[in-house]
């Protein structure tokens, strides 16, 4: 495969340095036509599903691209907002306010916003970068905390690019900041607004997006991570034990995942008497599907189907002003030493 052609080195100008945040990514339209090949590229990733392609591609592209896209599209439409997918929405907005952030800091630099699987690709942001006089980036991605299924997917999809360029930036990656003061204090201003509004409840349940066991036995680090972030969540918002329960949603096929699942765990509460839960999703920097959906609506109702009198869903951080300044601290944590000054023009 022959490398992309690059300007003359002595026609180069001088480097600027960007910051590209990652998220995982969203159909473009919440039909069946746009879900299926969002869902052929995701679920087609071997660092998603580890089962050997010649097992997996049989049942991904016979099975269930043939009847999971209406499904989800239609979960899709159900939490849609006017400007298009929640996680884009948030997502795009969040790399507009991490750039001012940065940009009243002193650095000006180029932010931009792109997606694992679908649109804008980290591919074609990576090419409007380098097109840009770019030879610095700060690879941020959206998932506090690290798994091979996330976290290392978007490594992989960098180094696929550069794998075709001549002249390869100079990488940084993030890979986690599930203990990072600024993110966890985020987090806990969220819950307490929503407190002071609303009261506290009898259980707060922290939700995070679930990946099979056999991925913790083979050394990925994200269970111990996402405990380690609940623990200081709720050290930080002076809870007890018994005031707040970690659990794990999403689950896809047959084999266990991290337990205990939450749409299991919310019934039981509900049957048991506890008339009042409200429900975060701690690894979600963005709200999605996932939240919005699977959380805010049908994890309501099996909490109110199972005895519960109230469930409140506490949104993700979005745009709050003390998440993206705990954004702007990372990403500045991560470029020092690279030159960010007004040669870098902010875009």
């Amino acid at each position: 495969m022959p490398f992309r052609q690059e300007p003359p080195a002595a026609d180069m100008a001088p480097g600027r340095t960007a910051v590209l945040w990652c998220n995982l990514g969203s159909p473009d339209e919440p039909t069946a036509k746009a879900v299926r090949p969002y869902l052929a590229e995701f679920l087609g990733d071997p660092r998603v599903v580890e089962i050997p392609k010649a097992a997996w591609m049989p049942i991904l592209h016979g099975i269930i691209l043939r009847t999971r896209p209406a499904k989800s599209a239609a979960k899709y439409a159900s939490i849609w907002m006017p400007e298009g997918s929640p996680l884009k929405v948030w997502t795009q907005k969040q790399a507009t306010l991490l750039r001012g952030w940065l940009g009243e800091r002193g650095h000006r630099l180029m932010v931009r916003d792109a997606m694992r699987y679908g649109q804008p690709s980290i591919a074609s942001r990576l090419d409007e970068l380098k097109a840009e006089g770019v030879t610095r980036v700060l690879v941020l991605q959206a998932y506090p905390q690290y798994s091979a299924t996330t976290t290392a997917s978007v490594i992989d999809a960098v180094n696929a690019w550069s794998a075709r360029v001549r002249r390869v930036p100079e990488f940084r990656f993030v890979n986690d900041y599930h203990d990072d003061a600024g993110y966890i204090d985020a987090l806990a201003q969220s819950v307490m607004r929503h407190w002071q509004h609303n009261g506290r409840p009898d259980q707060l349940v922290m939700s995070f997006h679930g990946i099979p066991s056999r991925n913790i036995r083979l050394g990925d680090p994200y269970h111990v991570q996402c405990v380690v972030s609940a623990r200081l969540l709720a050290e930080r918002l002076q809870l007890t034990p018994d005031q707040y329960r970690v659990t794990f949603q999403s689950r896809f096929g047959r084999a266990k995942w991290l337990e205990p699942y939450t749409e299991p765990t919310l019934r039981e509460l509900g049957a048991k008497g506890v008339k009042r839960v409200d429900v975060m999703c701690p690894g979600f920097p963005a709200d999605c599907l996932e939240t919005l959906e699977e959380i805010a609506m049908e994890g309501r109702e099996a909490f109110l189907q199972a005895g519960g009198k109230e469930f409140t869903y506490i949104p993700c951080l979005n745009d709050s002003h003390t998440w993206i300044t705990a954004l702007a601290g990372i990403a500045e944590r991560h470029i020092a030493g690279w030159p960010t000054d007004s040669r870098a023009r902010a875009q």
